[in-house]
């Protein structure tokens, strides 16, 4: 025990500059001691001689010599130390780590914690547990930092049961005060069924786990694919704006190489009209010089026989005339250059909104702010178009020169057609509408009705989404619906939050591949924009639910202009 003790006390015995166990001890006047190098380097560096643990200063450098006596002692510490198998595998705590509570000065790391002590022990002070009678039953388990937590706050005994009644662990004590009567179990027991809902919650997290893995690597997929997508898309785009450019650069290099061979005409014929005139000119400036002369002449025969041939004049150049053209460029010129001005403006002012419709119609691009047109800018283009009562279904009427459609009880006597829908309530127009840009106006009334366009071979019997506007790969249409509107394509449905309007305009650009819905007020606002590639002849057309007395009027534009 006496080395157990001197053991103990080496930690004791530590240089307060390095925190190490003294090497080379000495003492100075006021009593600490340091080991002879730490001390010496730190005055060496130092103008004033001071204690490096007291701060005692003193006068003059003190002599600094060995204490002998400390250094036996510390030898035999460090001899009996290396010759104590438990300490050789002690090691002091570190950051973290649970430090032994009998230690004193540098603690060692805990190997047990006591729970009936409450305390935690090393290897050396752990022994009497193992060795006395009266510390055997103690428990034991690994080392805890806070045990108090393992003991019951109102009787301070172990936690050696469990209460399912108020799910909570107790202590004896407990049982027989606060808990009697309610259902109890022991730890171990209590353990087993929560260790089973423990699993079970495992596999609905790892379950879960998997899923979200699951989803973020087909996101990052995605992620990856759109990466692509944009990388290829932004190609094309500089591929076509480079074209675009080229063309735009030749366009303008034809044009001016054809104003120029213009003037070139126009001078030539300017320059013949001017020498002739100079000819005609001087002409008649050598007449005039002759008649004069004549008319002051004494000689009156000469007079009379020179004066019938020089009253001659000579031919008229009244139709010798040059008109300088003012304006090289034609009217459709310039609104062809306008419309491509503004058409490059809307390009610039576009963005890209993710769609979850499939095919060419996905990206959808629409405009970052409403567009604003003037509706004469359409009417240019406007196409005058005509109901074809051989696709009418039997519910419909047409009226006003087939310009109008109702949809009614009493039904027309249709003969029949293989054009003729015979499910739904639907019409197409005559007009085959391809490699141009057109223009219309409908009036609606009603509470539901379509108004789309499709190609000729939109399916015509039956009640399958092939026959219906909109709902299929091809047609496009705008619903409205009790004053709101949604857009449809290939059975794919989008709402579109716009204030309504009873007439709406079409505008079809074939070669672009855009056909765009408007609201016609006192202004023109955008309500959709398809943007695909056209491969056949489009045919308007309306439709209908069973929503008797709806009708669509195609405008005249004489009739219907505000």
């Amino acid at each position: 025990m006496a080395d157990a003790q001197l053991l103990v006390s080496q930690n004791e015995f530590t240089c307060s500059v390095c925190l190490d166990t003294l090497t080379d001890p000495i003492t100075i006047p006021c009593g600490h001691s340091f080991c002879l190098k730490c001390l010496t380097d730190c005055w060496d560096q130092s103008q004033e001689f001071s204690c490096p643990q007291c701060r005692h200063t003193f006068t003059t450098r003190p002599e600094l010599n060995r204490n002998t006596l400390l250094n036996e002692v510390l030898k035999k510490l460090k001899k009996t130390a290396l010759t104590s198998s438990p300490l050789q595998s002690q090691k002091y705590a570190g950051p973290g780590e649970v430090e032994c509570d009998a230690c004193t000065g540098k603690k060692f790391r805990a190997v047990k914690s006591c729970l009936t002590c409450t305390a935690s022990f090393c290897q050396t002070h752990l022994q009497p547990h193992s060795e006395g009678d009266a510390l055997k039953h103690h428990t034991l388990l690994d080392p805890d930092g806070n045990l108090r937590r393992k003991l019951c706050a109102k009787h301070q005994k172990s936690l050696e049961i469990f209460c399912k009644t108020d799910e909570m662990c107790i202590c004896v004590m407990c049982v027989v005060t606060g808990h009697k009567g309610h259902e109890i179990v022991k730890l171990e027991t209590e353990r087993e069924e929560k260790q089973k809902q423990l699993g079970e919650t495992l596999s609905k997290i790892r379950r879960r786990l998997e899923k979200r893995e699951k989803t973020l690597k087909e996101t990052r997929r995605a992620m990856e694919k759109m990466k692509i997508s944009v990388e290829r898309q932004i190609y094309e785009n500089e591929n076509t704006f480079t074209n675009l450019i080229l063309c735009i650069e030749e366009a303008k290099k034809k044009l001016t190489e054809r104003i120029r061979e213009q003037e070139k005409r126009e001078i030539e014929k300017a320059k013949g009209v001017m020498e002739q005139l100079e000819k005609e000119i001087e002409e008649l400036k050598k007449r005039d010089a002759e008649l004069k002369e004549l008319s002051e002449t004494k000689d009156h025969v000469h007079f009379l026989q020179t004066l019938s041939s020089q009253c001659v004049l000579p031919a008229d150049g009244d139709s010798l005339s040059f008109t300088a053209t003012a304006d090289f460029s034609s009217e459709d010129l310039i609104k062809e250059l306008s419309f491509l001005k503004k058409s490059l403006k809307m390009i610039s002012q576009w963005d890209i909104k993710s769609s979850i419709l499939s095919g060419p119609e996905a990206p959808i691009f629409t405009p970052q702010s409403p567009e604003s047109r003037s509706r004469d800018e359409f009417l240019q283009y406007f196409c005058p178009l005509t109901l074809d009562i051989n696709t009418a279904h039997r519910d419909l009427r047409l009226s006003e020169g087939n310009k109008k459609v109702t949809c009614e009880r009493t039904k027309p006597e249709y003969p029949d057609h293989p054009d003729r829908f015979d499910v739904w309530p639907q019409v197409l127009c005559r007009e085959a509408l391809t490699g141009t840009r057109c223009y219309w106006e409908v009036e609606c009334n009603g509470g539901f009705m379509r108004i789309g366009v499709t190609y000729k071979g939109v399916g015509r019997k039956g009640a399958g989404k092939e026959c219906r506007l909109g709902d299929n790969s091809k047609s496009w249409s705008l619903l409205c619906f009790n004053s709101k509107y949604s857009v449809r394509y290939n059975d794919k449905q989008t709402v579109i939050s716009a204030p309504y309007s009873p007439r709406l305009g079409v505008y079809l650009d074939w070669p672009a591949g855009s056909l765009s819905f408007y609201s016609v007020s006192h202004t023109m606002t955008l309500l959709h924009r398809f943007n695909t590639s056209f491969k056949e002849p489009l045919y308007p057309g309306f439709g209908f639910w069973l929503d008797y007395n709806c009708s669509v009027t195609i405008c005249h534009l004489q009739q219907c202009d505000h």
